[in-house]
Formats: structure tokens, sequence, C-alpha cells
């Protein structure tokens, strides 16, 4: 029947385009961690990272052998694959990947943008914006909304609140430093200002006596008689 559900999304390719795309993408994701792209490819994408993810946990030959088939570079990426990826997921359950909608990267088609990331990585949004907000919170003085306290024990769960209080720490010291910087501007705009009303005056005194001297004696003795009652 024409117009049926499918199980996946075409995006506009072929089958061997559709799977050379995301096997780059995967491939990316897999070095960078954190790639942006269309929300239907990430979403895509998404499907075979988990997948990747999973074969990784299991760690046999057969499913280095599958791995490998994915990745375009598996002789770079394996050992980050099957080493670094492999522990920091060994104890969850699922939900390796995230995916966050974000303005659309092209502003001439406004097409759907989306970052596709790995969770608990270097490149974590969800930690680093999570981090930020706790850091104002305390700036501020304010208690954490009830958003901000789960999302605390979210990204808190497998990573620790040590490395998490140190990144609060930073964004802490980064808002000081601003805030410094934005005194220190200030203070030499207010400078700058002082200076260039007094460089005014003086162009201006100047000017006045440059006029004096440019006109004659006998101007000056006429102009006087005529203001004389």
């Amino acid at each position: 029947m024409a117009g049926g559900l499918v199980k996946y999304r075409h995006l506009s390719r072929d089958s061997a385009a559709r799977k050379a795309l995301l096997r780059g993408l995967v491939t990316q994701l897999i070095q960078y961690e954190h790639i942006q792209t269309t929300y239907a490819k990430a979403k895509e994408a998404q499907r075979l990272a988990e997948k990747l993810i999973t074969l990784a946990k299991r760690g046999n030959e057969p499913c280095r052998r599958s791995a490998q088939g994915i990745l375009y570079t598996p002789h770079v990426l394996l050992p980050k694959l099957f080493g670094e990826l492999r522990d920091r997921y060994m104890p969850r359950e699922g939900g390796y990947t995230r995916v966050v909608r974000t303005e659309p990267k092209n502003e001439y088609d406004q097409g759907e943008s989306a970052i596709l990331e790995l969770v608990d990585g270097p490149k974590d949004s969800r930690y680093m914006m999570t981090a930020k907000t706790v850091a104002r919170d305390r700036l501020l003085g304010k208690d954490h909304t009830p958003v901000t306290r789960i999302n605390i024990k979210k990204v808190t769960q497998f990573r620790g609140e040590e490395a998490f209080e140190t990144m609060v720490q930073k964004f802490i010291a980064l808002s000081a430093g601003d805030n410094a910087a934005v005194e220190v501007k200030q203070e030499e705009d207010t400078h700058a200002e002082k200076e260039a009303a007094g460089l005014a005056e003086k162009n201006q005194a100047r000017a006045k006596q440059m006029a004096d001297d440019i006109v004659p004696e006998s101007v000056k003795q006429a102009t006087r008689k005529q203001n004389s009652p």
C-alpha cells in the first residue's frame, strides 16, 4: 500500500548511499564525540552509534569484526572504541548518545539542525550547561530549580561529583573574571571620557586664542565701540 509507514528515514538516498552516509557520521562521532548535522541524520546515526558501542561492550572477536566493518578508519578508532569508550559505558544499560536540537545551521534552507554527541564525554553539552547553571545560581545566591536538581543527579550518576564540582568552580572563576573585566573596561571608558572632555576644552580655548590673533586690532576696537553704551 502506497504511503505506508517505514521503519527508518530514507534521507533521500538509496540504500548504499544511506549506509555510507551513516557510516561517515558514526566514524566522526567516535573520533570527535560531538558532531552537528540535520536532525533526521542525527536520529538515524544515533541508532547505528548505539549498536556500535554495544558491540564494543561485548568485546569478542565477531563484534570486533562487525565494528571494523562499520568504521571507515578502524585502524585508528578501534583502540579507542574497545578501550576508552568501552570502559566509560560499561556500567550503563543503554543511552550512550544524545541528540540535541539546535538553531538551523544553514540560514537559507532553515533545515532542522541537531547535535549528536556521546554522553559523559569531554564535550557533553548537558554536563557543561548544568555546571554553568549551578555556578550562576551560586553567584546569585539562588536555590536550584527542580529541573536543575534532576540534571545534577543525571550528570553525576556515572561521572561522580568531584569532576562536576571542578567544572562549576571553573565557571565561577570565569564569571568573576568577566565581571572584573567589565569593571576595568568601565573605568577605562570613564577615564577616556574625562581625557576627551579635557582635550576638547583645550582645543576650544586654543581655537578662541587663534581667532583673537587672526582678527586685526582695528576691527576689535570698532567692535568694542559698537558694544559700548
